[in-house]
């Protein structure tokens, strides 16, 4: 495996538990009660040197009250994740952990929801990274920042489906 691919599908599956995270958190009953059912989207993976890869994402959210269980598969010419979710609301703080099953990996995502913006901090499968999303309506615009690595960033629309 090499150093890139392994960088790639760690950021890959820190980016999809950060995409969930951060649409969950985006909600305006419960942070959760609006995201029952499944979204799909399509962005952009940017790696080092400048080159980039398309990237097609869908998720089914499974929301309880103030936790929400999640699935998410992504896939780019090169790589697949399938990842699985726990995470829990606390007013506006939203924290959760994450696995992803393809490449056995694990981590945590913490962060605050202010009005339709989030910022979170997502850590795990030796990569730390920062995230924002912007949601309206039906659609969460998300960008992933890596430093350190040879992923530079991760850009997504989801919509739901």
């Amino acid at each position: 495996m090499s150093g890139i691919g392994r960088q790639c599908r760690q950021a890959l599956a820190a980016f999809s538990f950060a995409a969930t995270l951060m649409s969950a958190s985006a909600a305006s009953a419960g942070p959760f009660d609006t995201l029952g059912g499944s979204w799909s989207g399509a962005g952009n993976i940017r790696l080092e040197g400048g080159r980039s890869e398309g990237l097609k994402c869908k998720a089914y959210y499974t929301p309880h009250g103030g936790t929400m269980g999640l699935a998410l598969r992504c896939a780019s010419a090169s790589n697949k994740i399938e990842l699985r979710a726990k995470l829990n609301s606390d007013g506006n703080q939203v924290s959760g952990s994450w696995e992803e099953r393809t490449f056995n990996l694990t981590g945590s995502a913490s962060g605050q929801a202010a009005g339709n913006t989030i910022r979170l901090a997502i850590n795990g499968g030796g990569l730390a990274a920062s995230m924002s999303v912007i949601t309206s309506g039906g659609t969460q615009t998300i960008s992933v920042r890596t430093d350190g690595s040879e992923l530079k960033g991760v850009n997504i629309t989801l919509r739901r489906d």
